[in-house]
């Protein structure tokens, strides 16, 4: 066991593999680390919902973890689903001498069900949070926590800061849709504010995201990333695998499939720095006549065109939300010149960037 990197999750279990310590195990070993695993209640689930749910007893659970912190010393412990005052109170005592703490609560679910009761909630804040290396939650359940309404970007950073003052180290904060057609997420280490962007909001809204990428962020943590590190690696994973993940089918084959997941998880790292076709086949190790064949069989777009769309996106939602300058966005971006980015963003959206900022 010696060099193996431990992770152990402490959530509930999901018959159906979505979600839940089964999910966890999946992501933690594609990721390369070692899963450890305390269970803390058992749902029967189904697609369409949960319809029964079986709470452990707090010593059941507070067993698990010692058990496994004993044994294992993990580098990294998550939290996710955890009901009762009990539970997490006494949880709390086990988890402290963990290096890192990921504390990412199940408060309402992705279907808008409410997973624990308000005695959980006050137990959480009092708890839990105040350990937490990085808090994840998504907006939903921090209105809850808060007793707040987030539907700002103003509102997202207010929500981070009142959570950091509860104790919380860093806050990441998910599932925003502060700008039309986009997923926001803010990330707060206690001084400064940093948002990232999706364009794919059903994506990134699928159930079990959340546990997902929780249990990513911890892998990377147990790997030796620093934090920011750790999120931006977790992203480009979910990116690849999840998010703009396509399903191998029987037409299209494994291996198309494979090329473009990780061509999407390439351009979501090195939009920034490359925007030539000829640098993403290079790192693919195809030609480009052959990445062109695989996009226009998945998605019926060239490369080019993908690569300019996340761009644009990212270029509109830079505007629309930042302070910075159109010298500022064009360097941030990676072109050569501010005129080659207005021609850009002019032949993309058909306006020029101070008319695409108003």
């Amino acid at each position: 066991m010696a060099g193996m990197y431990h992770v152990l999750s402490v959530t509930g279990s999901d018959g159906c593999g979505i979600t839940g310590v089964q999910a966890d195990v999946r992501t933690v070993s594609a990721l390369g680390g070692y899963p450890l695993t305390a269970v803390t209640s058992v749902v029967v689930q189904t697609p369409e919902g949960i319809s029964e749910r079986f709470t452990l007893p707090p010593e059941t659970v507070v067993r698990q973890v010692c058990a496994a912190m004993k044994a294992y010393h993990p580098q990294v412990v998550k939290v996710g689903m955890v009901d009762g005052y009990d539970t997490v109170r006494l949880l709390r005592n086990e988890i402290v001498a963990c290096r890192h703490r990921i504390v990412a609560p199940s408060i309402v679910s992705s279907r808008g069900e409410r997973m624990v009761s308000d005695d959980t909630v006050r137990a959480v804040c009092s708890f839990l949070i105040p350990e937490a290396t990085l808090c994840i939650l998504r907006c939903r359940d921090a209105e809850e926590i808060l007793h707040c309404t987030i539907s700002t970007k103003d509102d997202m950073t207010e929500a981070a800061r009142r959570l950091c003052e509860m104790g919380a180290e860093s806050v990441l904060l998910r599932g925003a849709a502060v700008i039309e057609g986009f997923t926001t997420t803010l990330f707060f280490d206690g001084k400064e504010v940093e948002f990232f962007s999706s364009h794919n909001v059903d994506g990134w809204q699928q159930h079990g995201i959340s546990g997902a990428v929780s249990s990513a962020i911890a892998t990377c943590l147990a790997m030796g990333d620093i934090l920011p590190v750790a999120i931006r690696h977790a992203h480009a994973y979910l990116h690849s695998q999840v998010v703009y993940a396509l399903s191998p089918r029987e037409e299209r084959g494994q291996r198309p499939a494979d090329i473009y997941n990780a061509f999407m998880s390439l351009i979501a790292r090195e939009y920034s720095s490359h925007h030539d076709v000829s640098f993403y086949a290079s790192q693919l190790a195809i030609s480009q006549q052959y990445l062109s064949r695989v996009t226009a069989k998945t998605v019926g777009k060239t490369p080019k065109e993908i690569i300019d769309e996340y761009l644009v996106h990212e270029a509109v939602l830079l505007l629309t939300t930042s302070r910075l300058t159109i010298q500022e966005v064009s360097q941030k971006l990676g072109f050569s010149s501010q005129a080659t980015f207005c021609r850009f963003y002019k032949a993309q959206t058909g306006e020029t960037p101070s008319e695409g900022r108003k």
